[in-house]
């Protein structure tokens, strides 16, 4: 009977566990689950989550930090269906991790400041409320209802397991190492989902050659800028030098829109850079009153390496006084202070992305439950559905929020 079969969650990932976990039901009201996933530990991208700190949640919420190609109304029908206080009453309350807010950052970690707790906390909490887990298992495909059978969840090997709700929770195309290999995406396609075109998002830009390789270590907090067609995307936040290029939050947030002008085979996005909290009329006024020379001036604002490459860009001997420069390079040296052209050629692509841009899009999935709309019985959940969100524990509370969507929705079947 239909009633005897189990909900087969497909990935033991962030928004797998909290799919399992809620499909489990209370304990008055328990209902079988199993838990299938590929890696021999599960919870993967938690435990690498944050230098090993995990960033569990953001302090606020704001939907229009998400990009999706799907409707922005359905996406956040989506993300209210649990709000953030009701998320962090449940991972100290309930899974029994404590969180404290990074004042600095506005983010969300574990007391223990260790994403093990919180991926063990959650394994743990899913095998309290009944669920089966077994790992080291690769899932092939995903057979629908027919002919009064139920779904057909079969494995690699042969093995074919039978249930009355599939949960899909696979991940992306990021990070490979920890698990993700796309394969949610291609048994959505055979299942006649549409799948909108999938690219590395928070991912590391490259520069070939490496010209600011000198520089690698330097870290700031600058406001880069996106200038578009229709509005200019901004991030302030931290920006690293790395010997192939640039990362930090401020191009992790921002890379999307490099990458996919790169796929699109069109212009190439720019970025501006403003190194300081000092914008181009501070700067101008500052070059034109001043003593002393132009690198003592900007060695007080930047790191010495920085400055002289910014000086190099434009053109302007360091060792110039004030008054000697011309109004030209005046003008050159504040650009490259305020509004640095940012030269990038490429960039890490999926083996450093923290996320999957694109995906199933959100109008196939009822917005309440992630049940696909193609498939009664199917539910949806995680990075293979059509949104993500700015570095900042936005995509694990995409995860986690989508992950109990699901999960509740099941239940009944």
């Amino acid at each position: 009977m239909k009633a005897d079969l189990p909900t087969a969650v497909v990935g033991a990932g962030a928004a797998g566990l909290l799919a399992a976990i809620f499909a489990a039901g209370s304990p008055e009201h328990r209902r079988r689950v199993v838990l299938l996933e590929r890696t021999r530990d599960g919870g993967r991208k938690i435990l690498v989550s944050g230098g090993g700190r995990c960033n569990v949640l953001p302090s606020a919420v704001d939907p229009g930090r998400f990009v999706t190609d799907s409707s922005p109304n359905t996406l956040r029908k989506i993300l209210s269906s649990w709000p953030l206080p009701e998320q962090r009453r449940f991972f100290e309350e309930e899974a029994g991790t404590p969180l404290a807010l990074e004042p600095e950052t506005g983010k969300l970690f574990p007391v223990s400041n260790s994403s093990r707790e919180v991926r063990d906390r959650l394994m743990g909490l899913a095998r309290r409320r009944g669920v089966e887990i077994r790992f080291d298992v690769l899932v092939e495909d995903l057979e629908p209802p027919r002919d009064g059978h139920p779904w057909t969840v079969r494995l690699a090997g042969g093995e074919a397991i039978p249930a009355a709700a599939v949960i899909l929770a696979t991940g992306g195309l990021s990070l490979p190492g920890t698990g993700s290999d796309g394969t949610g995406f291609a048994i959505t396609r055979r299942l006649g989902h549409t799948v909108h075109p999938t690219y590395p998002a928070l991912t590391p830009l490259t520069l070939d050659p490496p010209r600011y390789a000198p520089l690698a270590g330097i870290s700031r907090t600058v406001t880069l800028r996106a200038p578009g067609p229709k509005r200019t995307a901004t991030a302030h936040d931290g920006f690293l030098f790395t010997h192939r290029g640039y990362s930090g939050p401020a191009v992790l947030d921002l890379s999307h829109l490099a990458v996919r002008s790169r796929l699109a085979g069109g212009p190439p996005q720019p970025f501006l850079v403003q190194w300081t909290e000092l914008d181009a009329a501070a700067w101008d006024g500052l070059l034109r009153e001043g003593a002393g020379t132009v690198i003592s001036l900007l060695r007080r604002h930047l790191p010495d390496r920085l400055a002289e490459a910014l000086l190099a860009d434009a053109g302007v001997e360091g060792s110039r006084g004030f008054a000697q420069l011309r109004r030209e390079e005046r003008r050159r040296l504040v650009a490259a202070l305020a509004e640095h052209p940012l030269p990038w050629t490429g960039d890490e692509g999926y083996r450093k992305a923290e996320v999957t841009g694109g995906g199933v899009a959100l109008s196939e999935v009822d917005p309440r439950t992630l049940e696909s709309r193609r498939h009664p019985g199917l539910f949806l959940c995680g990075e293979i559905l059509d949104a993500f969100g700015p570095i900042g524990g936005y995509n694990f509370l995409w995860a986690w929020a989508t992950g109990r969507a699901a999960g509740l929705g099941s239940v009944i079947y």
